[in-house]
């Protein structure tokens, strides 16, 4: 069990939205943090309430001096950095995802070469089967294998980057017998997200007063949206609770609709289109998506603890504190196909 007093961690991409998240339940439990991040989705005004608190350092991890340098001195690393972003960013910028490979391995060693304890990395639901997502059964971390034939079927290039990042800090556990923990993070959301990302995407339409008011496929896919605190607190379990990189499900059980949280969207705002608009021909990725937390709350003691209506209360509320009506309406097709 670590304790965060006095703790020397690194986040990388501790600018971004989890990340910024993190930092400051970090820096709240009396941990020294470091945030490596090179700023290209990540904001140095996420870190504004913790920026007296922190070193950031600005730069590329998958260059190994930069990656050396962040992780020197360090307990324990919280690897959050990616290319990443929404379903679409995700489905036209392949080649984008697949440099967190390099990425991820570049960390692992620069951490390996300074002696840190422990490496917590963030992982993905979309290293899941996609074939076994199009009827609701919840995931479990077994149905992702490295020891079977077929035991392995991820989600786009991401997914396979995200699962290839676990496999590689398995390795490293393996034969460094470094600390390793591992979080499948389900569809988090929550302040600091941005547009590419379903359920901020949902907030700007109707902010912008979009009508008709379009939804990405029939509306009726479902994700188990997780909220942003609750993630990364078992970010935080997991580095304290895991030491043999055993992957762990971060994510509610509920399969909600994207019809759903426009539903719930719409009754905060206190705003409703004349006419919802499906487009069918948008990626929408796998038809049913939730978690079996099993695992969760055996080894971490975790579960859920936000309800989605009081996450999209507080999501709203964050986006209209923090967005300019006009600016969204003017720009909103760029800021929902754009990292």
């Amino acid at each position: 069990m670590t304790e965060w007093g006095g703790e020397r961690v690194l986040v990388t991409g501790g600018a971004s939205f989890i990340g910024s998240h993190l930092v400051e339940d970090l820096v709240s439990a009396g941990a020294r943090v470091r945030v490596a991040d090179d700023l290209s989705s990540g904001e140095r005004e996420n870190l504004a309430t913790v920026e007296d608190d922190i070193e950031l350092r600005v730069g590329n991890l998958k260059r190994m001096g930069f990656a050396e340098d962040a992780t020197a001195g360090v307990d324990t690393v919280f690897h959050l950095a990616a290319d990443h972003g929404g379903r679409g960013y995700i489905a036209n910028y392949p080649a984008n995802c697949a440099t967190n490979m390099a990425l991820d391995n570049v960390v692992y060693e620069a951490a390996v070469a300074n002696d840190v304890d422990r490496i917590c990395f963030a992982s993905s639901a979309c290293t899941y089967p996609t074939d076994i997502q199009q009827e609701r059964q919840r995931l479990r971390e077994e149905m992702v294998s490295f020891d079977e034939r077929g035991g392995a079927y991820a989600d786009e290039v991401y997914g396979w980057a995200k699962l290839m990042g676990e496999r590689s800090l398995q390795a490293y556990e393996e034969q460094y017998d470094i600390d390793a923990s591992i979080v499948r993070i389900f569809t988090a959301y929550g302040p600091r997200e941005n547009e590419t990302h379903a359920i901020i995407a949902l907030i700007a339409k109707a902010y912008a007063g979009q009508d008709p008011y379009r939804v990405w496929g029939d509306g009726e896919q479902t994700r188990n949206f997780t909220y942003v605190e609750d993630i990364t607190r078992a970010l935080r379990l997991a580095a304290e609770n895991v030491t043999d990189a055993t992957p762990v499900n971060a994510g509610i059980s509920d399969y909600i609709s994207i019809n759903q949280v426009a539903g719930a969207v719409f009754d905060r705002l206190g705003w409703e289109p004349d006419e919802v608009e499906y487009l069918t021909d948008k990626p929408v990725g796998v038809r049913h998506r939730a978690a079996d937390t099993t695992r969760a709350e055996e080894l971490l003691g975790w579960e859920p603890r936000h309800t989605l209506q009081d996450g999209i209360d507080r999501t709203v509320d964050w986006y209209l504190e923090h967005r300019d009506e006009d600016h969204v309406r003017d720009n909103l097709e760029t800021l929902l196909h754009e990292r």
